[in-house]
């Protein structure tokens, strides 16, 4: 059962032949980017943001998925903005931004933003104390409930348990990533903040040096952590965005 709020949601504009694919984050939810969204199709885009598969339900449905669903459903995405809009664009949140990525690198996209996306992850994660893979069946590490405020619903109802077997799939997707990063030739906005506790500030130099797009722009945002598009300073988030995928 889908969590009330974690639903996929198309925001269409009709009169725009112009769209964004949004793309969340591990563990997370469309909730996540729904203001995002809203603000993007205030500014006259279509906007779909595809539940990925194994999110926003329960997290023995994360452990039954893999990367390679969580990525078929960013292709469920793009095929039905394909279907509506002559322009696509894609903007992907944490490990929305590793997908965003390949995604770029393996189809023509308009323009790309990543965000708060996870080259290095932060040594306050514990990733090093992860067990190999044949000893993971099973095992999860507790995560603290989300109690952030004046958030759309479903943005706190995350999985309170990460499976660690989908830790390691999190782990080869950001491997898989920087190996592709120099087949990505798209326009791109990297965005993160200096205080981010989960995927550390230099993920974003990173993918900076690395992609061959002859247009790219490196945002950081003092003081904001991982969930830039949720936290006090969202707005600056959003319009900086915003400009971006509105260029021509």
């Amino acid at each position: 059962m889908i969590i009330n709020g974690a639903e996929s949601f198309l925001l269409p504009d009709k009169n725009s032949p112009r769209a964004v694919l949004l793309i969340h984050g591990f563990t997370g939810n469309p909730a996540e980017l729904r203001l995002l969204g809203e603000h993007l199709h205030a500014n006259g885009l279509t906007v779909l943001c595809m539940r990925l598969t194994g999110h926003g339900t329960s997290a023995d449905d994360l452990v039954r998925s893999n990367r390679g669903d969580w990525f078929n459903s960013v292709l469920d995405g793009l095929a039905i903005l394909n279907g509506l809009c002559g322009s696509i664009s894609i903007v992907g949140h944490s490990m929305g931004g590793l997908l965003a990525l390949k995604a770029a690198a393996m189809f023509k996209v308009d323009r790309l933003v990543a965000m708060s996306t996870p080259i290095f992850i932060d040594d306050g994660m514990h990733l090093s104390e992860l067990p190999p893979r044949s000893e993971c069946g099973g095992l999860a590490v507790h995560k603290p409930r989300r109690t952030l405020q004046n958030v759309p619903r479903g943005v706190n109802d995350v999985y309170q348990s990460m499976p660690l077997l989908s830790v390691h799939e999190l782990v080869d997707t950001i491997e898989e990533t920087k190996k592709i990063l120099p087949k990505v030739e798209t326009p791109i906005l990297i965005m993160h903040g200096t205080a981010d506790h989960t995927a550390r500030c230099e993920s974003a130099q990173y993918i900076f040096d690395r992609v061959s797009s002859t247009e790219k722009e490196l945002a950081m945002f003092e003081g904001m952590g991982h969930l830039i598009p949720l936290k006090d300073g969202r707005e600056r988030v959003f319009e900086r965005a915003t400009s971006f995928l509105l260029q021509t």
